[in-house]
């Protein structure tokens, strides 16, 4: 897992940005799954350097496994505005590609790619969501503690 922010460098209450290609998959679960484990206590967006036309199928399906709905998401671009007062930007994988302004700290998590080992589908996707959720609680605890 990459390094996470010092909770000291973040306010008192922090925002995320998830960022991926399409912001159909992989941020829109991470950000579904910060809601789930920070409820209001985070601010939690998600876009996408090239974003989609929908939410990916199997990703919403994963998640609803989970008790988390992100079917009425849409991908969206990233906010200048929103990047540039963002707490932490996480880009997941590491094709999203992220110029972060000063003062915003950026992290990437080379997330699990089941696809490369000849898993596809709903296990694929299933993978990928335990994975990323590993990530989100571990970062919730830490911007929620103290």
């Amino acid at each position: 897992m990459a390094d996470s922010p010092s909770v000291a460098d973040i306010a008192a209450t922090p925002s995320v940005l998830f960022v991926c290609v399409k912001n159909g998959g992989k941020s829109q679960m991470a950000a579904g799954l910060m809601r789930k484990a920070a409820g209001e206590v985070v601010e939690v967006h998600s876009a996408g350097t090239k974003p989609g036309t929908t939410v990916n199928g199997l990703s919403a399906e994963s998640l609803a496994e989970v008790g988390i709905d992100i079917t009425g998401e849409t991908p969206k671009p990233i906010d200048p505005e929103l990047l540039a007062r963002a707490d932490l930007v996480i880009t997941l994988g590491r094709e999203a590609v992220v110029d972060a302004p000063a003062g915003v700290t950026l992290i990437n998590w080379d997330t699990d790619e089941p696809s490369e080992r000849g898993i596809d589908g709903i296990e694929r996707m299933r993978l990928v969501r335990d994975d990323i959720t590993a990530r989100v609680l571990a970062l919730a605890a830490e911007l929620t503690a103290g």
